[in-house]
C-alpha cells in the first residue's frame, strides 16, 4: 500500500500562484508514475498532470502553459506549480500514484480562485 499525503491547496485571487505537493509513503519503491487530477463541482475527475519516473510529462491542454508538474524520487514527492490561476481551475485536486495495474489516490485538496 501506499499512503498519500496533500498538501498546498487555498484561496487564491484570478491571475495568482498556488503550489501544491502529495508525499507518498508506504510501498513507494512500486511507484512509476505519479500525478494530479482535479473534480470540479458537477463535473467529472479530470487529468490535470502526470510525470513518470523517468520524467516524462503528460497535461491536460486547459493547463499548459500555466502549470508545471515535477518530481523528487529521492523525497517520492510530486509537485503542481499553478500559475496565472483563473476561476475555472476551481476544483478538488486529488494526487493519484499508479504501481503497475495499481493506483491509489490522496484525499484531495481544495483550490478555490475567486476574487
Amino acid at each position: 500500500q501506499v499512503q498519500l499525503e496533500e498538501s498546498g491547496g487555498g484561496l487564491v485571487q484570478p491571475g495568482g500562484s498556488l503550489r501544491l505537493s502529495c508525499a507518498a509513503s508506504g510501498s513507494i519503491f512500486s511507484i512509476t508514475s505519479m500525478g494530479w487530477y482535479r473534480q470540479a463541482p458537477g463535473k467529472q475527475r479530470e487529468l490535470v498532470a502526470t510525470i513518470t519516473t523517468g520524467g516524462t510529462t503528460v497535461y491536460a491542454d486547459s493547463v499548459k502553459g500555466r502549470f508545471t508538474i515535477s518530481r523528487d524520487n529521492a523525497k517520492s514527492t510530486v509537485y503542481l506549480q499553478m500559475n496565472s490561476l483563473k476561476a475555472e481551475d476551481t476544483a478538488v485536486y486529488y494526487c493519484r500514484v499508479n504501481r503497475g495495474l495499481l493506483s491509489n489516490w490522496g484525499q484531495g485538496t481544495q483550490v478555490t480562485v475567486s476574487s
